[in-house]
C-alpha cells in the first residue's frame, strides 16, 4: 500500500500541513530520516531536529509551535506516540497471518485447531489443551496438558506454558518465556537439606498481556499467579509463585517480583527493581529503576532508591552525598 500524509492522517485522525500527497516509503527516526520517511516528534527536547530532518512527514503535536519553516509534511495529531502506535498498529494488522498446521508437530487426540488458527512446525500442544480462535502457536513451542490459549493470541517460538496454565485474550508471548514452571518453594530441614514443596498451582493470565522475552511467571503452590489484564511485561522479568498483579501495569526488564506479593492498578515499575514477597503495592505508582521496595506501600507514589523513598527526598540525598567529602575539609 502508498502511503502519504493525507492517508495517514486519515488513519490517525490527523491535520496536514504541507503536502499530503508526498510518496511515503517507511518510518525512521527523525534524525536518520531520509526522503520517504515518515517520522514523529514526541519530546520536546528533540523539536530541533526538525529543522535538519529529510523526512517527508513528521506526526507532531497540535499545540507544536514552529520558529521557522519547515521541509517535512506536518501531520497534527494531539499525541504523536499514541499516533504511531495506532499507525503501526493499523499497518501490522493488514499484513497476511499464517494459518493452518505446519508439519511436523504434535497435536494431542481431541485438540481441535481452528480453521484460522496457525500452529508451527515442532510445537507441542498437549491433551486437554483448548485453542481458541485466531491464535497463532509459532515453530518449538511447548503447550502443556489442559493449557488455555484465549482468541487471537501470539505464542511466539520457544515459548514454554506448563499444564493448567490460562492465558486470556489478544495476548503476546515472546520467545524464551516460561509461564507456569515451578515457583521456588523449599522446606529447611534439621539436618540442612531442603525439601521441595510440590506446586501444584497454574498462572492465569488476563486479557492484552503482553510478555517479554524469556521472562518467567512461576505456578501457585496452590491457587494461581495471576497478571491482570493489558499488564506489560518487559524481557527478563521474574514473577515468582502467588504474585497477584492488577490491570494496566508496565515493568520494566530485570525487575524481579518476590512470592505472594501483590500489586494493584496502573504502576510504572522501572528496570532491575525488586519488589520483597508477601507485601502489597497500590495503584498508580512510580518506582524508579534499581529501587528495592522492602515493604507495603500506597497509592501514587514516586519512588526511588533502597529502599524506595520519595524522588525529591531521593535526589536531595545525593546533592548531601556529593557534598560529605567538602563538608568534612571544612571540619578540619
Amino acid at each position: 500500500m502508498e502511503l502519504t500524509p493525507q492517508l495517514i492522517a486519515s488513519f490517525i485522525g490527523g491535520k496536514v500541513e504541507g503536502d499530503g500527497n508526498v510518496k511515503l516509503t517507511g518510518f525512521a527516526k527523525i534524525e536518520e530520516a531520509g526522503p520517504g520517511s515518515v517520522t514523529f516528534i514526541a519530546n520536546p527536547k528533540y523539536s530541533h531536529f526538525i529543522y535538519e530532518t529529510k523526512a517527508s512527514a513528521v506526526l507532531v503535536s497540535d499545540n507544536f509551535q514552529l520558529e521557522r519553516p519547515v521541509e517535512p509534511t506536518l501531520i497534527r495529531v494531539p499525541d504523536p506516540y499514541v499516533a504511531l502506535a495506532d499507525l503501526l498498529n493499523a499497518m501490522e494488522s493488514s499484513r497476511p497471518k499464517p494459518v493452518g498446521v505446519e508439519q511436523p508437530c504434535y497435536i494431542s487426540e481431541g485438540v481441535i485447531i481452528p480453521d484460522d488458527a496457525y500452529v508451527g512446525a515442532f510445537a507441542y500442544i498437549g491433551k486437554g489443551a483448548v485453542i481458541e480462535k485466531g491464535v497463532q502457536i509459532y515453530p518449538q513451542s511447548y503447550v502443556g496438558d489442559n493449557v488455555r490459549i484465549g482468541e487471537g493470541s501470539i505464542i511466539r517460538p520457544g515459548v514454554r506454558i506448563y499444564s493448567d496454565c490460562v492465558i486470556g485474550k489478544r495476548c503476546i508471548l515472546h520467545s524464551g518465556a516460561v509461564v507456569g514452571a515451578d515457583g521456588f518453594g523449599f522446606a529447611p530441614r534439621p539436618d540442612g537439606t531442603y525439601e521441595k514443596i510440590p506446586q501444584i498451582g497454574n498462572v492465569v493470565i488476563d486479557d492484552d498481556v503482553e510478555i517479554g522475552a524469556n521472562t518467567t511467571i512461576d505456578r501457585a503452590t496452590f491457587g494461581s499467579t495471576r497478571v491482570g489484564k493489558g499488564t506489560k511485561l518487559d524481557n527478563l522479568i521474574q514473577i515468582a509463585h502467588n504474585v497477584e498483579i492488577g490491570q494496566g501495569n508496565v515493568f520494566a526488564a530485570q525487575t524481579g517480583i518476590a512470592g505472594s506479593a501483590k500489586i494493584g492498578n496502573y504502576n510504572q515499575v522501572g528496570g532491575q527493581t525488586g519488589i520483597a514477597g508477601h507485601i502489597n503495592v497500590g495503584d498508580m505508582n512510580q518506582i524508579g529503576a534499581q529501587s528495592g521496595i522492602p515493604k507495603s506501600i500506597g497509592d501514587k507514589n514516586r519512588i526511588i532508591g533502597y529502599p524506595a523513598v520519595d524522588a525529591r527526598q531521593f535526589a536531595k540525598t545525593q546533592v548531601y552525598l556529593r557534598r560529605l567529602g567538602e563538608i568534612f575539609d571544612n571540619k578540619k
